[in-house]
């Protein structure tokens, strides 16, 4: 079966390691990077939310318009704009796009983080809004007549949209979280499940999960995503080396935990499950399975997409297929040289992971 490879469509080259060398949105550098994921073989990016960072719609629109075949993922949290506003930018941004939109929904995990923009909804009812923001989106997308939607947190009568997506029936809905309201929603609701580098046992786990819900609720499981920070070397040696420098650098930027690093997440006591969870697979031990690193987690307060694979491209893209064996399709990866590894990644991981899934497919077939 196919896999999907999705990267970062940053505005700026500020990571974890290094702080950002000019605005936060930097042109010249975010049409650079799309590019890279262009020519080297990715399918997509995201472009990411935060309370301050650049819209990510109109980053979006603004890639879309200067790449030809790069796929785009919308996030969006739902607290920010009702949803019949969000049916409309994504219509749009689709046709922009010509069909190379998904959605990424993001309920929020911190309650600081969602007050910045004005959310005081507990965390459980920020699910069941999530819940009915997707529902109204569905019916947006889909239905030509006007359609009433009565819920807990919306209420709307006679809503249709006047501008159709590219894609029919509709673009996909991707989702993520660790708890289990999120499984719930996710299940029922997405077309793709995100889900952080776990040990592989840990996520098979959570992929059966998801996969009982959604057949509980009549129908099928979602599309698994899971992301990771690779850290490649051309011996074993040389990535370990690397891996070390870069998370000494990380520990430079959180030192005493003001910088702007820590500013969206607190190094300690995460509210998410999905850093809880991170955060405990550290305690275990610093690596798993083939190549997971989870040293880098730790360093961060397990903040988004931050356990490592660290080896040879080799490695990396064996590590990956074991992935893959678990029913995952879409994998994520995000450098900590965002444009170098970018092109890195692309031209030794990708291509190896490709071939390896072609092969058995045509053994198969």
């Amino acid at each position: 079966m196919p896999v999907e490879f999705l990267g970062i469509g940053a505005t700026n080259d500020g990571t974890e390691t290094r702080a950002r060398s000019g605005p936060a949105f930097d042109k010249d550098f975010t049409l650079a990077l799309a590019r890279a994921h262009e020519d080297n073989g990715w399918d997509r990016v995201l472009t990411a939310y935060s309370s301050g960072s650049p819209d990510p719609a109109q980053a979006a629109a603004y890639i879309a318009d200067h790449t030809e075949r790069l796929q785009l993922l919308l996030a969006h949290r739902p607290n920010v704009s009702a949803p019949t506003f969000a049916a409309k930018t994504v219509a749009t941004l689709d046709q922009i796009s010509d069909g190379r939109l998904t959605l990424h929904v993001i309920t929020g995990g911190n309650d600081h983080e969602q007050q910045r923009e004005g959310d005081t909804l507990p965390k459980d009812r920020r699910y069941d809004r999530t819940r009915e923001a997707i529902q109204i989106l569905k019916r947006a997308w889909t239905e030509r007549e006007p359609f009433d939607f009565h819920g807990e947190h919306y209420d709307i009568a006679d809503f249709v949209l006047d501008v159709e997506p590219a894609q029919k029936p509709r673009p996909r809905i991707s989702f993520g979280g660790s708890s289990a309201a999120a499984y719930k929603v996710g299940a029922e609701e997405a077309d793709i499940y995100a889900l952080w580098g776990e040990p592989l046992a840990g996520t098979a786990e959570q992929i059966a999960t998801i996969t009982r819900l959604a057949a509980a609720a009549g129908r099928p499981a979602p599309t698994f995503q899971v992301a990771f920070r690779p850290i490649l070397g051309r011996t074993e040696e040389e990535a370990w080396e690397k891996a070390y420098a870069t998370v000494a650098r990380i520990r430079e930027r959180t030192a005493g935990g003001t910088t702007q690093l820590t500013r969206r997440h607190k190094l300690t006591d995460p509210e998410n499950a999905g850093s809880q969870r991170l955060l405990a697979v550290a305690e275990q031990g610093e690596r798993h399975d083939r190549a997971l690193w989870t040293v880098t987690a730790a360093a961060t307060g397990g903040a988004g997409n931050s356990t490592a694979l660290v080896g040879t491209p080799e490695t990396v893209a064996a590590a990956l297929l074991d992935y893959y064996d678990l029913g995952v399709r879409i994998l994520s990866a995000r450098g900590y040289d965002l444009l170098e590894d970018a092109r890195e990644f692309g031209r030794e991981v990708i291509p190896l992971v490709r071939a390896e899934v072609a092969r058995r497919d045509a053994a198969a077939a």
